[in-house]
């Protein structure tokens, strides 16, 4: 983990998280400020609907959502989506669009995203950090 950061974290952080993941639990014990994407929240509570178990998923990611500092899209973020994702079409290197917003939430507002997915890699100006 990096010292004194900020961090965004990525869906699959999450999903590790709500299965109490050790090494999760323990970086977010040191972590100063933790937040999460509204596009990351809307890809828990899909999960949540197709899963076998919806309602108890649902309450879940509901329970995990409570007191969270959530950030939403507005219009620096739309903004940096339109940058970050004209830049991985010039490089020939597209990634999943919910992934692009996650980025420009995390580039938007200075935040080091907390990934597994190694497709973040290609999106300059976006520091990543994996638990």
């Amino acid at each position: 983990m990096l010292p004194s950061g900020r961090y965004l974290l990525d869906t699959n952080i999450v999903i590790a998280l709500l299965e109490g993941e050790e090494a999760i639990l323990s970086n977010l014990d040191q972590a100063s400020e933790v937040f999460v994407s509204a596009t990351v929240l809307g890809e828990l509570f899909y999960g949540a609907a197709k899963s076998g178990r919806p309602g108890e998923n649902t309450d879940k990611v509901e329970r995990f959502a409570a007191g969270r500092s959530i950030l939403t899209c507005d219009v620096d973020v739309a903004r940096a989506y339109g940058r970050l994702k004209q830049s991985l079409r010039e490089k020939g290197r597209p990634i999943p669009e919910n992934d692009i917003w996650i980025a420009a939430t995390a580039v938007c507002h200075g935040l080091v995203l907390i990934t597994r997915d190694r497709h973040f890699q290609e999106i300059d100006d976006l520091s990543i950090s994996e638990w």
